[in-house]
C-alpha cells in the first residue's frame, strides 16, 4: 500500500491509497515541531477506526513546509521501514519537468496538482487550488507545469481585514443573498465572494487569451465546492486532485525507477 502524504501551510493530509482507491484520508493541523512518534501516535490511533490491514509498502510526501519533511522523513523510515519519495527533490521523477525561468523553485503542490490533472483531463488547463494561497496553475499540452498566477487565499484575506480593522468582526465565508450588503457580516462577505469570483474569473480570462487557446478549468483546494455550487467558473471540481497527483507521481517513479 502506499502511503500519500500532502503538507500545505495550514494542514496536512495522509491517504491510503492500494492500487485502485483510497481507503481513507487522515488531516491533522501543519506543525513543524511535530516528531516522527507524534505523527504515528496519531496516525495508528485514528487508523484503528478505519479496520484496515495496514500493511504500507511506499510513502510519497509532497510539502510546501520545508521544515516538516525531516520528521515525515523518520516518520517513514522508523514506523514503515521505507524511504520516501518526496516531490521536488531531484531523485523523485516528475511524469513532465516544469517549464519555468532557470533557477525558480517550483512549489511542490503545484507540481503534483499539475500531474494529477493531467492524467484526469490531459493538458491545456487552468487548475486554480483554493488554499492557504489561491493559486492558478497552467498546464500545457504536453502536461508540463509552465507557470501561474499565486494570489492571498480566501480566509488569509478574511483574517487580514479582521485583525488590520479593529471595527470589522470576522466572518465565515459564504455566499450573501445580495451583492449590497445591510448589515457589516453581509458587507463584508459580498466583497470577498464576489471579489473571489471577479478575481478567478479575470485571470482565467487573462491566462486563456495569453494562450490563444481553450482551456479547461479545474477546481481543488477547501472552498472550491462553495465557487462551483454558486456560480459558473470551473468545467469541473476535483476534491483528491492533490493525492490522485501523489499517485500519479509515485506510479512513474515505480515504472522509470525500476
Amino acid at each position: 500500500m502506499l502511503l500519500a502524504i500532502d503538507c500545505g501551510n495550514t494542514n496536512t493530509v495522509f491517504s491510503i491509497w492500494d492500487g485502485e482507491k483510497f481507503l481513507c484520508t487522515l488531516r491533522t493541523s501543519t506543525h513543524h515541531a511535530r516528531t516522527a512518534d507524534a505523527y504515528f501516535t496519531w496516525f495508528s490511533t485514528l487508523i484503528k477506526h478505519y479496520e484496515i490491514d495496514l500493511d504500507i509498502t511506499d510513502v510519497i510526501i509532497s510539502s510546501t513546509v520545508p521544515r516538516v519533511v525531516w520528521n515525515l522523513r523518520v516518520f517513514s523510515d522508523r514506523f514503515f521501514n521505507c524511504r520516501p519519495l518526496v516531490v521536488g527533490k531531484p531523485e523523485c521523477l516528475l511524469p513532465c519537468e516544469a517549464r519555468v525561468d532557470e533557477g525558480t523553485i517550483v512549489g511542490p503542490d503545484r507540481l503534483v496538482n499539475t500531474a494529477g490533472a493531467f492524467d484526469r483531463y490531459g493538458g491545456d488547463l487552468i487548475v486554480v487550488d483554493f488554499g492557504t494561497a489561491t493559486t492558478f496553475d497552467v498546464v500545457s499540452a504536453d502536461g508540463a507545469y509552465i507557470g501561474g498566477v499565486i494570489a492571498p487565499g480566501v480566509n488569509l484575506s478574511l483574517e487580514a481585514l479582521h485583525n488590520a480593522a479593529a471595527a470589522l468582526p470576522h466572518v465565515d465565508i459564504a455566499k450573501p443573498q445580495a451583492v449590497i450588503g445591510t448589515n457589516t457580516v453581509a458587507c463584508i462577505q459580498s466583497g470577498v465572494f464576489w471579489g473571489y469570483v471577479g478575481l478567478v474569473r479575470e485571470i482565467c480570462e487573462r491566462i486563456k487569451a495569453e494562450r490563444e487557446r481553450p482551456m479547461k478549468i479545474i477546481a481543488t483546494g477547501g472552498l472550491a465546492p462553495l465557487f462551483q455550487q454558486s456560480v459558473d467558473l470551473f468545467d469541473s471540481f476535483e476534491e483528491d486532485l492533490t493525492m490522485h497527483g501523489l499517485t500519479v507521481i509515485h506510479n512513474y517513479n515505480k515504472e522509470h525507477t525500476a
